[in-house]
């Protein structure tokens, strides 16, 4: 099952799609179900309510009908893994991390597929990381890796789009992650069932239609399971939540001559078994 969150007549809307264009609401499937993503994940039940609610029901909205929304518009926290593949480890000259490096997104800078990403009038260093992001469906404090995966609602598509230079004025990433506008994340969640093995999907990231990054998910150094272990440790991860995995090498600035993002490009995140996130560049002003 594929969920979106969007927005129409000035409302949050949750949908299921039935194909890649059009997808049944819930407002009109499942009336007595919460309107918006973190309200459904946070109903005892919600995933599995409104597929049974939609199931062979026939779409009663387009995308062409409304404003697509990043997939958990409101997420309290996005928890980032750094150099989580080797070859991106390697080209950054970090190497092989013992424990999972660390940072926070706010929802602030989050853009739904199809936004455009706002490239800031003040840095000319903007990148782009294709990442695997999972969604926290049932919470939990230190979860065990073997028990890891039952805690998640879904998968979806991130693009941790990273203002260079501000990244590195000090040794914490967070200025250069935290950007508005420079956080594509969709175009849906895949549950678990439809996804299936995470590891056996690859990831593809496209500028203007030209290949710069491939990986299996498979060659992710701390997995899904490590991580959610590792972040339960620390406090409650809760429905909502969301981790994104880390992106494999191949960032423009590691690349010589740098190839940064600008103006009128066009940057896709593409994962098997979910689809495409696509979105324009375009400067701030």
């Amino acid at each position: 099952m594929r969920l979106i969150s969007y927005e129409k007549d000035g409302a949050q809307g949750v949908g299921v799609m039935t194909d890649d264009t059009n997808f049944v609401s819930l407002a009109s499937a499942a009336p007595d179900l919460p309107a918006t993503m973190m309200g459904l994940l946070n109903h005892e039940g919600g995933i599995e309510s409104a597929r049974a609610a939609t199931d062979g029901k026939d779409a009663d909205l387009s995308l062409n009908d409304m404003k697509l929304l990043p997939v958990v518009p409101d997420t309290p926290v996005i928890w980032a893994a750094g150099v989580n593949y080797l070859d991106h480890a390697e080209e950054t000259g970090r190497g092989r991390q013992e424990y999972p490096m660390l940072f926070i997104r706010t929802n602030h800078g989050l853009i739904a597929d199809g936004d455009d990403f706002i490239k800031p009038d003040i840095s000319d260093m903007i990148d782009f990381e294709g990442e695997l992001a999972v969604i926290i469906g049932k919470e939990g404090r230190h979860i065990s890796r073997e028990d890891a995966l039952n805690h998640l609602a879904g998968y979806s598509i991130f693009n941790d789009g990273s203002v260079r230079d501000w990244q590195r004025h000090t040794i914490q990433f967070c200025p250069g992650k935290n950007f508005e506008g420079t956080g594509p994340f969709g175009p849906w969640m895949v549950t678990p069932d439809e996804f299936g093995d995470p590891y056996a999907h690859e990831l593809t990231t496209r500028l203007n239609g030209e290949e710069v990054q491939h990986t299996s998910i498979g060659a992710m150094d701390h997995n899904i399971e490590k991580l959610i272990e590792y972040i339960s440790s620390i406090h409650t991860l809760r429905p909502g939540d969301v981790i994104i995995t880390g992106t494999p090498g191949g960032v423009g600035s590691r690349r010589e001559p740098p190839l940064w993002m600008k103006d009128g490009d066009t940057i896709e995140v593409e994962i098997t078994g979910i689809g495409k996130l696509v979105n324009p560049i375009k400067n701030e002003s």
